[in-house]
């Protein structure tokens, strides 16, 4: 009987005829291979199996916090196993919120909701006819080159080879222009990409406790401390976004003249001159 086998076990060590590790190892195996036996014996074997690898460590402190004073070894691993074994019903349950809500979450969903700059109301192939770029003509590659450098946060490497014939400057130089940019810029957009990564988190937060409410009763009082923690975490999730939204992204005129090599009022002038001939929303405006 398992009374009989652990009584006797712990007896045993004890008694100091066989060594803890070994009596540890004794009475894991023995619970491993007589799950029937436990009060555990309703659980699928393969839980089970992993609760034991869970437990397992905490079988020492287990054990050294026995004392006899009239219950039995057996009744007190049994009273550790049920109590221990609801903790790790409810991390077993968390974990899997946390997986379910982490693959069912849409990737286009988990980034901020910012707005690029807008340029302007028409479609974008439009631009070159508004700063008067023709095929066979570069009236104002200085203006352009200001922009596409105060823009550089949102252009690619592909937008940059397909626009470099339009600055009068070669596509290697303008690729270099901006690597200076962000070099410049280093910590500005490091600041960013933490703060968008935090953003994600809460995202993935608000999903694992809209899962986790499902688990629960509305009558309870969990679920009532659950359902609050989701509304300050949806609050603080829209303040997070507005706040990375107000970030400005685009270079000062400053590090825009400094990369080019000319005077800061050079750059003033080419982006205001550039401004009117665009009409923008005053809030969407980038060239402030």
């Amino acid at each position: 009987m398992l009374e009989d086998y652990l009584n006797n076990l712990y007896f045993q060590f004890m008694e100091k005829k066989i060594k803890r590790r070994e009596f540890e190892e004794l009475l894991y195996k023995y619970l491993l291979k007589y799950q029937e036996k436990t009060c555990l014996a309703q659980w699928e074997k393969d839980k089970y199996q992993d609760y034991l690898s869970w437990i397992y460590p905490r079988l020492r402190k287990a054990i050294d916090g026995y004392r006899n004073t009239g219950s039995s070894f057996v009744a007190f691993i049994t009273s550790v196993m049920r109590m221990s074994s609801k903790e790790y019903h409810v991390r077993t349950i968390i974990r899997e919120v946390t997986e379910y809500s982490a693959w069912s979450a849409h990737i286009p969903d988990l980034y901020v909701h910012e707005d690029a700059p807008v340029y302007s109301h028409e479609k974008t192939e439009n631009i070159p006819s508004q700063l008067n770029l023709k095929k066979t003509g570069k009236k104002n590659p200085k203006q352009l080159l200001a922009l596409i450098l105060k823009c550089y946060y949102y252009v690619s490497d592909d937008f940059l080879d397909k626009v470099a014939c339009h600055t009068g400057i070669e596509k290697t130089k303008l690729k270099e222009m901006t690597d200076e940019l962000r070099s410049l810029r280093a910590e500005r957009e490091k600041q960013i990409y933490l703060m968008k990564e935090r953003i994600y988190c809460q995202f993935y937060r608000c999903i694992v406790y809209e899962k986790r409410l499902t688990y629960l009763s509305e009558t309870s009082g969990a679920y009532y401390n659950l359902k609050l923690r989701l509304e300050r975490a949806r609050q603080r999730l829209q303040r997070m976004r507005k706040r990375v939204t107000r970030i400005r992204k685009d270079a000062t005129n400053s590090q825009i003249a400094e990369v080019i090599g000319v005077s800061k009022g050079a750059i003033d002038s080419s982006l205001s001159k550039l401004r009117t001939k665009l009409v923008l929303p005053e809030d969407k405006f980038l060239l402030n």
